[in-house]
C-alpha cells in the first residue's frame, strides 16, 4: 500500500530519458566500458552540454574535475577501505554525487532510476524498486546490502565502511545517519568497524542517528532526532536521546526475519591494527572527584 499518486509528463520528454537510462544501464554492463571515462561523458553532457574534449579545450579545470581519476574521496584516506574493491566503484560514485547537483539529478523522473542503475553496479547487493532520493552519501558503497523496496530520502548519510543493512521495504527518512564504524574515546585512530542492520518495514524518521552495530528489528520505528546506541525489538517505537523502547505498534502475529533479540550481531573488528581488540574499557562514571572544588580547596590532578 502508498500513498504516492503516480505523475505523468510529456511523452517525448519521457521517451527521451528512458533512451538515456537504456544507454547508460546498457554501457555499464559491458566489461569492457572505462567506468572513469563514462563518468566524464556523461557529466561534461549533462553538466555543460558538450562533449568532454569540447569542455577540455575551452575550460580545462572544469573538465578535469569531472573525470574520478583527478578526484579523491574520504574513504581513500582510512586503513580500513579496501583500496581495490574501491576503485571499481569510485567512478560511479563520483557520476552519482555529481548528477545529484545537474537537473538529472533534481528531477526524479530522471534522477530515481539514474540511481537504481548505479546502485546495482555499486553496492553489494541490491532489490528490486530500489528508491533513493538526491544528495544521499556513502562511505564506500560496496558495504552496502539492500532489500527490495526500499526507500531512502534526501540528505542521508549511509556510513558502510563497516557494513549496512537495509531490508525489505525499510524507510530512510530525511537527514537520517547510519554508521557502521566508531572511535575509541581515548584515540580517534582506534576505529572499530560494526555491521549495522535495518530490518523489514522498519522506518528510521526524520534527522534520526543510528550508531554502529545497532538492530532494528522488522517494523521499528526511530523517531524523529533520536540517537540510537544499541537495539529496537520488533513492533517497537524507540525515541530520545539516548533512543529507549517507549511503545510498541499494536499488530497481529506475524513472522519476525530481523530481530534483535536473535538477530547476529558483528562482534566488531579493527580497522587499524595498531590498537589491541577488543578495545579495553577506557570511561568511568562520575564520582566525588568530579566535584566542584570548595572555595579556596587545591585542586589536585590525578
Amino acid at each position: 500500500m502508498t500513498w504516492l499518486k503516480p505523475v505523468n509528463i510529456d511523452a517525448g520528454a519521457q521517451a527521451a530519458f528512458n533512451s538515456f537510462v537504456r544507454d547508460l544501464e546498457g554501457r555499464l554492463a559491458d566489461p569492457a566500458t572505462d567506468r572513469a571515462l563514462l563518468t566524464r561523458e556523461v557529466l561534461a553532457e549533462a553538466t555543460y552540454g558538450r562533449s568532454y574534449e569540447q569542455l577540455l579545450a575551452d575550460a580545462p579545470i572544469a573538465a578535469l574535475n569531472l573525470d574520478p581519476r583527478n578526484v579523491t574521496f574520504e574513504a581513500e584516506y582510512y586503513m580500513a577501505t579496501d583500496q581495490a574493491r574501491f576503485a571499481q566503484v569510485k567512478p560511479l560514485l563520483w557520476l552519482w554525487k555529481a548528477l545529484d547537483l545537474t537537473p538529472i539529478g533534481q528531477n526524479p523522473v530522471t534522477g530515481l532510476p539514474v540511481r537504481r542503475v548505479l546502485a546495482a553496479h555499486i553496492f553489494r547487493r541490491v532489490g528490486r524498486n530500489f528508491k533513493c532520493w538526491q544528495n544521499v552519501e556513502f562511505s564506500v558503497g560496496y558495504n552496502m546490502e539492500v532489500g527490495d523496496d526500499v526507500v531512502v530520502h534526501r540528505y542521508v548519510l549511509l556510513d558502510d565502511i563497516g557494513g549496512i543493512e537495509l531490508h525489505d521495504g525499510a524507510s530512510v527518512s530525511d537527514f537520517v545517519n547510519i554508521y557502521s564504524h566508531t572511535h575509541s574515546v581515548l584515540d580517534g585512530p582506534d576505529v572499530t568497524l560494526k555491521r549495522t542492520v535495518i530490518g523489514r518495514g522498519a522506518r528510521l524518521t526524520y534527522h534520526s542517528t543510528i550508531l554502529a552495530g545497532s538492530v532494528v528489528s522488522d517494523d521499528a520505528m526511530l523517531a524523529t532526532g533520536a540517537l540510537l546506541r544499541d537495539d529496537i525489538p520488533p513492533h517497537g517505537i524507540a525515541m530520545g536521546v539516548p533512543a529507549r523502547t517507549t511503545r510498541f505498534k499494536l499488530r497481529p502475529p506475524a513472522e519476525v526475519h530481523v530481530d534483535s533479540r536473535s538477530y547476529p550481531h558483528d562482534p566488531g573488528r579493527k580497522a587499524n591494527p595498531q590498537f589491541p581488540e577488543p578495545t579495553p574499557a577506557q570511561t568511568r562514571l562520575p564520582d566525588e572527584r568530579d566535584a566542584p572544588p570548595a572555595p579556596g580547596q587545591t585542586v589536585r590532578q590525578s
